[in-house]
């Protein structure tokens, strides 16, 4: 979308604002917990330590990323056709629904290399087929992109509890809840891959969806910069009005886009659904559509951006709760306050320092060309 600030070199937009935004974040959040009787600095080490100190650790933290970097993906995807996609809650809920589906359905016959792309796809299916509706609404009749999704996100976590009280559950169980995959619907450990450094991820369920991960980040920077319809995409997000003059169709973009969009959110489920719980409970999701949000802020809407911040937000997840458990006087709320630091500095706050650092670095680039200019007299 359009930026009203002087263009900055690639390393600047994508990385030193970013860095700068974080480090203020933890320097306030710091503060925070200095004014309930805590030491920052010791905090900070059990956020590090929690995230990063063993191999289970990072096998959690990695586990977390994992969820993120698709929902971030999701909200990337729409933000460069200028849509503002908070509905990805939602259609991680319906999408869900979709792997769930093809595990009770297959995952006592089929091994789980074939079970996985049957899910995958139903996890696709699922969550396009649910942004679809808030994008045709907007396209044909005007309804706010933002208003419909978050009305979405309501619909489809009442869906669920229905699905999950009256259809899915089980015949004699209280709880809501389908009933416990077989093999075929539990996706293998990447125990092999941290093993390579001498890890060992132990109990934590990091699994082969990483590595879908990775390739649907791949597969969305091929999409935006490398095709057509990503072009079409990134005109309609930086000026609808030459979008239009070039013959662009902003509803078939809009349709488009938040059905991209609405199936990447869906592909997170299959991270908690067949590669942690390995069944679909009520509260698979955990919040993280709205996580996806502030990832693809802080990663600028870009795949390579949108890695490293879901890997920060993963390290928030599992080191919070290293802190929480190490520093009693830190509640889970209070992480719940740092990463709402994080994401206001990441987002709402995140041309604060625009102005000083595009300042320094024109001077900068002033001074190295007069620098130039008297070598070469």
């Amino acid at each position: 979308m359009s930026n009203p600030y002087a263009k900055l070199p690639n390393w600047a937009e994508y990385g030193l604002i970013p860095f700068v935004n974080l480090v203020v974040a933890f320097i306030v959040a710091g503060l925070v917990v200095l004014l309930v009787g805590e030491n920052p600095l010791e905090a900070a080490y059990h956020l590090v330590n929690g995230a990063f100190g063993r191999g289970e650790y990072i096998g959690f933290t990695l586990y977390y990323a994992t969820t993120f970097i698709f929902t971030g993906l999701a909200v990337a995807v729409a933000f460069h056709a200028g849509l503002f996609n908070i509905g990805g809650e939602g259609q991680a809920y319906i999408g869900g629904i979709g792997v769930a589906l093809a595990c009770l359905y297959f995952d006592q016959t089929l091994p789980w290399f074939v079970v996985f792309p049957i899910a995958l796809v139903g996890s696709i299916a699922f969550g396009a087929a649910w942004a679809f509706l808030p994008g045709w609404l907007q396209a044909k009749r005007g309804s706010h992109i933002v208003i419909t999704t978050i009305m979405f996100n309501f619909i489809a976590s009442s869906l669920m509890v229905y699905l999950l009280t009256r259809v899915l559950k089980p015949l004699g169980s209280m709880a809501p809840q389908t009933r416990t995959f077989a093999e075929g619907g539990q996706l293998p450990k990447l125990d092999w891959l941290l093993g390579i450094f001498g890890l060992n991820i132990g109990n934590a369920p990091f699994n082969i969806s990483f590595l879908l991960a990775l390739v649907a980040a791949f597969g969305v920077w091929v999409l935006i910069w490398r095709t057509k319809l990503g072009y079409e995409m990134r005109v309609m997000g930086h000026s609808p009005g030459a979008a239009r003059y070039a013959g662009i169709s902003e509803s078939r973009i809009t349709i488009i886009a938040m059905m991209i969009s609405g199936g990447l959110a869906g592909m997170m489920a299959l991270n908690p659904i067949m590669g942690e719980q390995f069944r679909m409970q009520l509260d698979f999701v955990q919040g993280a559509g709205f996580v996806g949000i502030a990832v693809a802020l802080m990663g600028r809407s870009h795949p390579l951006g949108i890695i490293p911040a879901s890997i920060l937000f993963g390290m928030l997840y599992q080191g919070g709760a290293e802190i929480a458990f190490e520093m009693p006087t830190i509640s889970r709320d209070m992480i719940v306050i740092i990463q709402g630091l994080v994401i206001l500095f990441a987002g709402a706050l995140e041309n604060m320092f625009r102005p000083a650092i595009t300042s320094a670095l024109a001077g900068f680039a002033g001074r190295r060309a007069t620098v130039a200019e008297s070598k070469g007299a």
